[in-house]
């Protein structure tokens, strides 16, 4: 069995880094993804739910803003909750991150306000190890 989602959106705002009452790092946010569409169609977004954990939670808040394009590898996740105006049983579905990466360059991204030297992507199943590239000039394409 498969669950794997593969998205590339907008930042709807700014991640802001919490902490559980275990001291582990997660954020939430959402991304505007667009729907593909007919010419002469107006264009559509759908708005998703994202959750990142640990380092990956650290990379996103650290090197995305509100407007930042973001590349999420993940998985769905459901949970039930009750919800507290109406008392009634609800499920939440959310993506949880487990690759996160730039997708435009710091030029293209000038609403995204990249931090030089940033890692190009951020993978969590990582050792931690990854190489920085510089400047886009040090790109291969």
């Amino acid at each position: 069995m498969f669950n794997l989602v593969v998205l590339t959106g907008r930042l709807t705002a700014d991640p802001e880094l919490r902490y559980t009452s275990n001291n582990i790092p997660v954020t939430s946010f959402s991304i505007a993804v667009n729907r593909r569409y007919k010419a002469g169609e107006e264009s559509q977004a759908d708005f998703i739910n994202i959750v990142a954990w640990r380092q990956t939670a650290e990379f996103v808040t650290k090197y995305f803003k509100k407007g930042s394009m973001i590349g999420i590898e993940g998985s769905i996740q459901t949970r039930r909750y009750v919800d507290k105006d109406t008392g009634k049983n609800r499920t939440a579905f959310e993506v949880i991150a487990n690759n996160v990466q730039f997708v435009e360059s710091r030029r293209d991204g000038a609403a995204g306000g990249e931090v030089d030297a940033a890692p190009a992507s951020f993978n969590n199943t990582d050792s931690g190890d990854f190489s920085v590239i510089a400047a886009d000039d040090d790109l291969p394409f």
